[in-house]
């Protein structure tokens, strides 16, 4: 009787059916392998997953709302609107040396105020600079931002790691942008 229960998970593990990998043959008569339709949704709801990082409350509100995200050689870029302020979003650093471009297209306030916050202990990041709508940049500041815009259109808040200080460059942490 026991002998027949350690069969049963054995039957039920051999009979399971593995998805159906077809071989097609292409001009040169060389093998191509295919993936099922399937297995390619899967893959492309990964890369859909990898690509959002949901740190903050906020976040999913404002990523329905239309905050762009891109990664390219340890830059990332998340664009948004100005009209959509204030708002949080929150971000990670998996690797040393990255940095966030936060780009706010159509800004037409007077100033801007920002904030980093983290939970990481001995986390070296601040804001490194801001790039005006005039194409000028200032900086570097801290983890607070408050600043005077003086014309309207594209303003990007670049933060990443202090070269002035020492400390963990990999974490979580949210921005705060009114």
């Amino acid at each position: 009787m026991k002998k027949s229960l350690l069969l049963i998970p054995l039957i039920i593990i051999s009979c399971k059916k593995e998805p159906a990998i077809t071989e097609t043959p292409d001009r040169d008569s060389a093998r191509s392998t295919e993936m099922p339709d399937a297995a390619k949704t899967d893959s492309a709801v990964l890369r859909e997953k990898d690509s959002i990082i949901n740190n903050a409350p906020v976040t999913k509100e404002v990523l329905r709302k239309g905050v762009m995200r891109s990664e390219k050689e340890g830059r990332i870029i998340r664009t948004a609107d100005a009209s959509q302020l204030p708002f949080t979003l929150g971000e990670e650093f998996t690797k040393d040396g990255q940095e966030l471009v936060l780009k706010l297209t159509h800004y037409d306030k007077p100033n801007i105020k920002a904030k980093i916050s983290t939970n990481e202990k001995d986390f070296n990041i601040r804001f490194n600079q801001i790039r005006l709508p005039n194409g000028d940049y200032d900086g570097p500041f801290g983890r607070d931002l408050t600043y005077d815009i003086k014309e309207k259109g594209e303003v990007w808040l670049i933060i990443g790691k202090s070269n002035m200080a020492s400390g963990n460059t990999k974490g979580s942490f949210n921005v705060s942008v009114e």
